[in-house]
């Protein structure tokens, strides 16, 4: 049994998806580790990970309006860093910031319409982490 940490980053902006599936997949397959589990952590509070659908973006489009919807930008009391820091971290709070996965014969266990995303909930251009915990043998 083997565990090993990876630390990804990611450039983001604009609420947006960014699709880090391959990301993912490249890193498991340089790893000596065939089966076992994988957890991702977002090492922030206003983004998100998600896994959703990869197929059709008017999905992820949706998603984002849903968002907007039920945490506006309005006069919250936190705004130490602009109008879109709150109604980030409570995108956060109703989405997740962990992920686990399996995997087998180094590849990811997922439905084929799934991809891994980082949602980012900020306006402003960001660097994200990504914190990768493969346990296997």
């Amino acid at each position: 049994m083997s565990q090993i940490f990876k630390k990804m980053s990611f450039s983001t902006s604009n609420k947006n998806f960014i699709d880090i599936t391959q990301d993912v997949e490249r890193e498991l397959q340089k790893l000596d580790i065939e089966n076992g589990l994988l957890n991702l952590s977002v090492l922030h509070t206003s983004c998100s990970l998600l896994i959703q659908e990869n197929a059709d973006p008017s999905v992820q489009l949706d998603i984002k309006n849903f968002l907007e919807e039920i945490a506006p930008e309005k006069n919250y009391i936190h705004n130490s860093e602009g109008p879109d820091d709150m109604p980030a971290h409570l995108k956060s709070l109703l989405t997740q910031t962990h992920l686990s996965l399996s995997f087998k014969n180094k590849k990811l266990i997922l439905g084929t319409w799934q991809g891994i995303f980082l949602l980012e909930h900020r306006v402003s251009n960001k660097i994200r982490s990504v914190q990768l915990h493969f346990i296997g043998d």
